[in-house]
């Protein structure tokens, strides 16, 4: 295994392992799961142009299932995502 360099900042580290693969410093296999329940994933705020009526029937649908319509506006586009991606 080759030795990981020291880095002075976190932007060396990311760039230093997008150009490297990380087996080659690390054995996967001794590696131990981890699980980090609180661990949430960065959020990043954008602005969707929709039609109203679209808005209005996601409105709808989000009431029925009693949730918010932006929580399940990323439920629809999660699956829509993950079916996408599976099907390649």
């Amino acid at each position: 295994m080759k030795k990981i360099p020291k880095f002075r900042t976190e932007k060396q580290e990311r760039e230093f392992w997008q150009k490297h693969d990380s087996a080659e410093f690390i054995d996967w296999k001794k590696a131990n799961k981890v699980v980090m329940p609180k661990l949430k994933p960065s959020l990043k705020t954008i602005s969707l142009r929709l039609p109203e009526s679209m808005l209005d029937e996601l409105r709808t649908l989000a009431n029925k299932r009693d949730v918010p319509y932006q929580s399940l506006l990323k439920m629809f586009l999660a699956e829509k995502i993950r079916d996408e991606l599976n099907a390649r």
